[in-house]
């Protein structure tokens, strides 16, 4: 049975109750994986202690939602060079400030460095602050580094289709989400048994987006909110199909995600974005996983505007620091404190990976949770 819950409950305490009660009726008989894709269901999950509820036998895999993670080296080297070397004015979402690359010692290793050389680097939260500063600075050249996932690089897309001004460049590092999952499902080995699938991006996207892992590789998957009581409800849509051998796509967050997503959303990024083969860092290219600026924005394109700073070997598959396993934990073979540096040379005061890194990162959120030890076993904490 679960666990007795205590003190006043509210509504949404009783509707996660009623689906954590449901998935300890089924009675698994057996041990199953469930990935969930996204950085914000993990925090969620870790955050809610939805792990140490669930049935014994019931293990969840944090995956690749993770954008900060998967973003090239050799894009955080370039933004770092633009700022150095171009004297840029460039602009980031906070969490790529401090992703470190791979350089030699003495030289900066990430956007925060480089601003402590006197790079003059700033942390927005949306594209619209990136139009303003560029308004602001007509004098100056403005590089927006956009990395991220479709629910982010579709603001981007927003920005550009109503006129960037002049001053005003993108370096993009944007990714979607589904063609990893993809890449593990058609590896033969993926690792897990079903999958929840991540709420935002089907906001935008669409839940339809999920359908090939129902209908191509036979395995039961959910949309899923970021509420526990949203979770439980995928986690009991996904194990209740496997206990029964039914296989569908549930959307478990009908209120926000919809059937064909965001339309305007969706008609941005085609109008202003190329899908694309793309590098994710430590895994290397996924065929048509990112987008790229199509010809008619090339003017507002930094990759074209500026010099390419970033040598070919930067390119390779695998560049993560040594020793830093956070391309296995993006792709859920390890948990992250199954990583050799987790919580000894990397930790978020002195991040060794970008895993560490971000708000999103599985290795960030499991330290902020409270794992601090490194894994003893096979297997990390339940």
């Amino acid at each position: 049975m679960p666990p007795a819950m205590s003190g006043p409950t509210t509504a949404a305490d009783q509707a996660a109750r009623h689906w954590l009660e449901r998935i300890h009726a089924l009675g698994l008989d057996r041990p199953v994986k469930v990935m969930n894709v996204c950085g914000g269901h993990e925090r969620s999950i870790s955050h809610a202690g939805l792990r140490g509820v669930l049935p014994a036998n019931v293990e969840l895999i944090p995956g690749p939602g993770c954008p900060v993670c998967v973003c090239p080296e050799e894009d955080v080297y370039q933004a770092i060079q633009l700022a150095l070397r171009e004297r840029v004015l460039l602009v980031a979402f906070g969490d790529m400030l401090r992703v470190p690359v791979n350089v030699p010692k003495g030289e900066p290793r990430s956007l925060v460095e480089a601003q402590a050389a006197g790079a003059d680097v700033r942390p927005i939260a949306s594209p619209s602050e990136a139009r303003a500063l560029a308004l602001a600075h007509p004098e100056r050249e403005v590089v927006f580094f956009a990395a991220g996932f479709e629910t982010t690089t579709a603001p981007v897309a927003a920005m550009l289709a109503e006129g960037a001004p002049a001053n005003l460049s993108v370096l993009l590092s944007g990714r979607l989400t589904w063609p990893a999952v993809a890449m593990l499902l058609d590896s033969g080995t993926p690792g897990f048994d079903a999958l929840v699938a991540p709420g935002h991006v089907s906001t935008v996207m669409g839940p339809e987006e999920w359908r090939f892992v129902v209908d191509r590789h036979g395995l039961p998957a959910a949309v899923a909110g970021f509420t526990p009581e949203s979770l439980l409800a995928a986690f009991y849509s996904v194990l209740r199909q496997l206990h029964s051998g039914e296989r569908f796509l549930d959307n478990c967050y009908q209120e926000v995600a919809h059937a064909g997503g965001n339309p305007t959303a969706r008609r941005l990024l085609a109008q202003t974005l190329d899908v694309v083969d793309a590098n994710w860092r430590g895994i290397g290219i996924i065929p048509q996983s990112g987008y790229a600026l199509k010809p008619a924005f090339a003017a507002h394109d930094a990759r074209l505007r500026f010099p390419d700073h970033a040598a070919p070997g930067r390119r390779r598959a695998g560049e993560m620091p040594p020793g830093c396993d956070c391309a296995q934990v993006v792709l859920g073979r390890l948990y992250p404190n199954q990583c050799r540096l987790y919580g000894k040379a990397c930790t978020p005061r002195n991040p060794v990976g970008p895993c560490m890194v971000s708000d999103e990162g599985a290795c960030r959120i499991w330290w902020a949770e409270g794992i601090r030890e490194p894994a003893t076993g096979e297997l990390a904490p339940h």
